[in-house]
């Protein structure tokens, strides 16, 4: 049986998702990646450089609890062990409030905050056993708000808190917990194209990095928050 570490991504068919699977693939981690599309992930998967036997493609809705619960079930059916959550999967849509429809925030929040909780309940008692490591995907939109932005900024307020009291609660079973805090990323996110004119904003392959060097950290050392922005944000 393989010693290697196997990472659970949600939301990994495309931006951060996908360029966090690809910089732990050429770290030697096998990767699980899902999105609501089987056809999207499936395809991202054959995109990722690497021995495909170490790339899963999932299909799962993190609003859906049962989903998850699944989605973690084929992971270790076929890999016997899970040591890292990414829970990445989310949504933008951005509005006045007096404009703001309900559903607009349901799918925000249902995807945001309680698709987070779906991910890490699912995972939770198999990162037990290993001992293992949940790192949310949060944004700077969860300390700094904006017009129009309240629902995101709500769900992304949200997650910080939820991450910063799991990591509590999740302490003396020697699981790990941090949140990434990205700015600008070049990526999909809000029906956005990256072309030539995202270059001065973080790529995907930085919040890989990132999330590489915290598993790497050695056991005893804990970033609980890391706040990450594009070193020369554009004019």
């Amino acid at each position: 049986m393989s010693n290697k570490k196997v990472v659970y991504i949600t939301g990994g068919s495309k931006g951060i998702g996908k360029g966090i699977a690809q910089y732990l693939l050429d770290k030697g981690y096998r990767v699980a990646i899902s999105g609501r599309k089987l056809s999207d992930v499936e395809k991202s998967k054959k995109n990722l450089i690497g021995n495909q036997d170490d790339i899963l493609a999932i299909e799962s809705d993190v609003r859906n609890h049962v989903d998850e619960e699944k989605a973690v079930e084929k992971i270790i059916a076929t890999w016997k062990r899970l040591d890292v959550l990414v829970a990445n999967a989310g949504l933008g849509i951005f509005a006045p409030i007096d404009e703001m429809t309900h559903e607009q925030w349901n799918q925000v929040i249902d995807t945001n905050v309680t698709g987070v909780f779906n991910s890490v309940k699912a995972s939770v008692e198999e990162l037990k056993k290993t001992k293992g490591y949940i790192i949310t995907i949060s944004s700077l939109a969860g300390t700094n708000f904006f017009p129009k932005g309240f629902a995101y900024n709500a769900s992304k307020y949200a997650i910080v808190g939820f991450s910063q009291a799991i990591m509590l609660d999740l302490r003396p079973y020697n699981i790990k917990v941090s949140t990434i805090m990205p700015g600008s990323v070049t990526s999909y996110f809000n029906n956005h194209t990256p072309d030539e004119n995202d270059a001065w904003k973080l790529q995907p392959e930085d919040i890989g990095e990132t999330v590489y060097n915290l598993l790497k950290m050695n056991p005893r050392a804990l970033p609980s928050k890391i706040e990450i922005r594009p070193s020369n944000p554009s004019k």
